[in-house]
């Protein structure tokens, strides 16, 4: 199964947005009992989370995973940081790239493959302003123009 395939539990609508979007790389993900299940209920938000390496091993922050409402005492805390899982040479290089100016690693998709839980990560450059703005002008443009096209048939 090529990655980023399988059952999508969140996605980070607004990282197309607010960055370019350079590479992406598929990493398993360290969670407790809880979170999964929390996870398959679709309870996960990635608004505002970040991965970033921490003494040789990568880490994603601000990652809200709801508690699970039958947890009881066992239930987590919903922020916080979880370990990813990746290959050296991966973490390496990602680390490599990321100390460039204008680089992070952004989550992009959290989905469930071959019954593992696993996140999409994107190598992203920001976006500015400018950029924004001309892409939602490029956006609409294609929409009127499906408009058209369709009404035309």
């Amino acid at each position: 199964m090529p990655k980023g395939d399988g059952k999508t539990l969140a996605q980070n609508r607004k990282a197309s947005h607010d960055y370019t979007i350079e590479e992406t790389i598929e990493a398993g993900i360290e969670l407790k009992g809880t979170e999964i299940k929390s996870i398959r209920r679709g309870s996960a938000n990635l608004r505002d989370s970040y991965a970033r390496v921490y003494q040789g091993e990568m880490y994603v922050y601000n990652m809200h995973i709801a508690p699970y409402e039958e947890g009881n005492r066992f239930n987590h805390d919903p922020l916080r940081t979880r370990k990813l899982l990746l290959k050296r040479k991966q973490i390496d290089k990602l680390f490599g790239e990321t100390r460039e100016q204008g680089y992070a690693l952004v989550p992009l998709k959290l989905y469930i493959k071959n019954g593992y839980c696993k996140m999409l990560l994107g190598l992203a450059k920001g976006k500015k302003d400018y950029d924004k703005r001309h892409a939602l002008k490029a956006k609409e443009a294609k929409r009127e123009v499906d408009r058209a096209m369709k009404g035309r048939y």
